[in-house]
This record gives structure tokens, C-alpha cells and sequence, in this order.
């Protein structure tokens, strides 16, 4: 599955490059809108798990923003979606926390190998999930403070959801572990990396 899911992240990044969506050698890099409005190639308004979190800006650099009124991602809306420099940011601290998630995937098919019980692996990979998140704001106070403030309103706690606690949210130790590995697709669309992990959110059945 790992090589599966880095093949089909490669792939739509190839697509993308075909469609002529990459940035170009005459296009601001920091500013994709800056020749005209943003679109993706597949539209996030027709995802409801998406679009659930945030709302279309078109201001916005990438046409979204956070929902003011969303539990998870209600806090970043005071950020300014708007500024190209900002979300230059926010997009590589974003990208960056998604190549982190490979370590998941390793101590899954470790566990896996010495013959882990489900249930070992839900609570040792959800974990780590908690700790890559928090990881993912070292050098940035502000945004660690920001998802320990989402953490706890979302959550009652700074650190993230225990592994207890999601088992008690979803009843099972393989949905537990399966959701380990989902990712929030609207702050990906504020992001500008919908396109990017499009094929990520098929291997996960969030899309057909």
C-alpha cells in the first residue's frame, strides 16, 4: 500500500504537469492566481467531506479559506487566505506534514511483521499521527499554538484525540487505524494541494 499511495501521489502530480496546472517559468510562483483566478482540476465543491471545514473565498489564493464556524478549522480562519506570502507558507508546512506521514506507514508494516494485533497497531500509529502534527509546527509558535488551541476546542485537549477516543468515535481499531491516514481535504484546498493528494483521497474511498 505504501508504494501504492506514493505511485498514485506521483501520478496525478504527472497529470497535473499535462494539464498544464504546474507552475510555469513566466508565472509568480507565490501568487498561482497572479494570471488569472485559481481553479483546480477536480473541484473541491464537489466534495462535501471538503468542503464541510471551509468556504469558497475568491479572494482566497486557491478560492478557499477556513470556515469561521467549523470546530476543526475554525481558528486558522483569522489567518488571511489572501496573501500570497502566507500561504506560500502554509502550503509547504502542509506538504510537509504529509511526507511526515510516510513514518506511519513504516511502523505499521513493522508491527504488522512481528504479528501486531489490530488494535497495537491503531493505537501505536494514531500516535504517531498526534506527534507528527505538533512536530510539523517546530519552528513555527504561532501555528503550534494555533493546533494545540484547535486541538483542544476539537478535542478537549492540546496533544490531539486519544487512541480511547477515537475507538469510542468510531467503533472499530481498523477504522480507527484506516482514519489515521486521512487528511483534512478543505485546508488541502486552502492550500492549493487538492489537485496534489486528489489521488490519496481515492485510495481512502473519499472520493470515486
Amino acid at each position: 500500500m505504501k508504494n501504492t499511495m506514493r505511485a498514485l501521489i506521483l501520478a496525478g502530480s504527472i497529470l497535473l504537469l499535462l494539464c498544464g496546472c504546474a507552475a510555469g517559468s513566466g508565472k509568480d510562483e507565490t501568487n498561482p492566481a497572479s494570471d488569472g483566478a485559481f481553479s483546480y482540476v477536480h473541484n473541491p465543491r464537489e466534495n462535501p467531506e471538503a468542503m464541510k471545514d471551509v468556504v469558497e473565498n475568491p479572494d482566497a489564493v486557491y478560492g478557499f479559506s477556513p470556515d469561521p464556524d467549523s470546530k476543526r478549522l475554525g481558528v486558522y480562519a483569522e489567518y488571511d487566505w489572501t496573501d500570497p506570502q502566507f500561504v506560500a507558507g502554509a502550503k509547504e508546512e502542509r506538504r510537509t506534514y504529509h511526507e511526515s506521514m510516510h513514518t506511519m506507514m513504516d511502523i505499521l508494516y513493522a508491527m504488522r511483521a512481528d504479528g501486531a494485533t489490530m488494535e497495537e497497531m491503531a493505537r501505536a500509529v494514531s500516535t504517531e499521527r498526534n506527534r507528527l502534527r505538533l512536530a510539523a509546527y517546530e519552528n513555527d509558535p504561532e501555528g503550534l499554538e494555533t493546533l494545540k488551541k484547535s486541538n483542544l476546542e476539537a478535542y478537549g485537549h492540546e496533544d490531539g484525540p486519544t487512541p480511547d477516543e477515537l475507538f469510542e468515535k468510531y467503533g472499530s481499531w481498523q477504522e480507527v487505524l484506516q482514519k489515521a491516514f486521512s487528511t483534512n481535504m478543505g485546508m488541502d484546498a486552502c492550500c492549493g494541494l487538492y489537485d496534489e493528494y486528489y489521488p490519496l483521497y481515492v485510495e481512502l474511498g473519499y472520493v470515486n
